[in-house]
């Protein structure tokens, strides 16, 4: 069986972040059950397509970041909460995917806030975010606030293992569809195109 390549994409332009921190350990936790590589992304290394308006206007190694999402076998996509929603940047990289390249794509989602208030940006702004490209995000999210993480930036128990648990959801995910190709490749083109 292939190694199958997981792109995570953080839209934090922060260097560390708790957001990337949080992608990572579930990137870990994927590797270790199975044969995995994952990529980490955030906008720091997207910035010089931000300006573009049309996927013409990108430069060669823009294109190949887009394509680095696009051709991954799944994505772990985590995002800071401001106002209650992302970042716009972050939902710019995505105006500039191809649809019909997520579509079926497993992704699994976290993100990161000040505190509980905002939970739910997952449900609200994320998932439907996804729900437009017909990727398939996993059932679990994880959203961490400050109070989920210690002064030592060590996370809570009970987060710990919402994290396990998603990367369970991701794993069973990615070899499913490892050993059942699309079916519906061909309507999922026809229905971007």
């Amino acid at each position: 069986m292939k190694t199958s390549h997981i792109v995570s994409f953080i839209g934090s332009a922060q260097r560390p972040s708790k957001t990337r921190e949080l992608a990572r350990l579930l990137c870990d936790s994927v590797a270790a059950r199975g044969d995995f590589t994952c990529h980490a992304y955030d906008l720091l290394d997207f910035q010089e397509i931000l300006p573009a308006f049309r996927r013409e206007e990108i430069s060669a190694h823009g294109e190949r970041l887009l394509q680095e999402i696009e051709r991954a076998d799944a994505l772990i996509v985590g995002s800071p909460t401001h106002k209650g929603s992302y970042p716009g940047q972050f939902k710019h990289v995505f105006d500039l995917i191809d649809p019909a390249r997520l579509a079926e794509k497993p992704v699994a989602l976290v993100a990161t806030g000040g505190g509980p208030r905002h939970s739910l940006m997952i449900e609200h702004q994320l998932r439907p975010l996804f729900g437009f490209f017909c990727a398939m995000t996993m059932p679990t999210a994880v959203y961490a606030c400050q109070e989920d993480f210690d002064a030592n930036g060590k996370l809570a128990a009970s987060t710990v293992e919402r994290l396990g648990r998603l990367a369970n959801e991701l794993h069973i995910a990615i070899s499913s569809k490892a050993a059942a190709p699309s079916l519906a490749r061909e309507s999922a083109d026809a229905a971007f195109a």
